[in-house]
């Protein structure tokens, strides 16, 4: 991703290899571009920062992409931090107890085989299998899961 520029003016973002080639129909260029010679014409890359710290349980991060901001010589876009809905907070909830509700029925699957009728649990599997039974009643549950070992 790219920028067109004059200076630390903004022209024209987002801006690819196939506007630059467009603007400059009538030059010869190589069929790959250097960076060096983008600079020429007035054409950087686009960095993007790492996301900031924050809260994943209330807050998101959301990368500004309409906004770049030259720094130091170099653009780049920007992160802003912000609080997510009672909404967004239920479902992202709901989510991620499906896929931990998930992961445990499949687990209980793969022993099924044991708990048939002419089979005898052996008390190690009988816990096993009543412990994943129980992972919705952990404290963290749905976010901070404590699996047991399969015996």
């Amino acid at each position: 991703m790219y920028i067109k520029h004059d200076g630390s003016e903004l022209i024209k973002f987002p801006y690819s290899i196939s506007d630059f080639r467009k603007d400059n129909a009538n030059t010869s260029f190589p069929k790959i571009i250097t960076e060096a010679t983008l600079a020429e014409f007035g054409v950087s890359p686009i960095t993007i920062p790492e996301a900031p710290s924050y809260d994943q349980q209330t807050q998101k991060a959301v990368l500004l992409e309409d906004n770049p901001i030259y720094s130091d010589g170099v653009w780049c876009l920007s992160w802003e931090v912000i609080n997510k809905t009672e909404e967004e907070m239920a479902e992202e909830l709901a989510m991620a107890a499906l896929h931990v509700r998930e992961k445990r029925n499949k687990l209980l699957s793969l022993t099924d085989y044991l708990a048939l009728t002419d089979s005898t649990l052996t008390t190690e599997m009988a816990a096993y299998r009543q412990t994943l039974r129980d992972i919705t009643d952990q404290d963290g549950f749905p976010h901070t899961i404590t699996w047991p070992t399969k015996p």
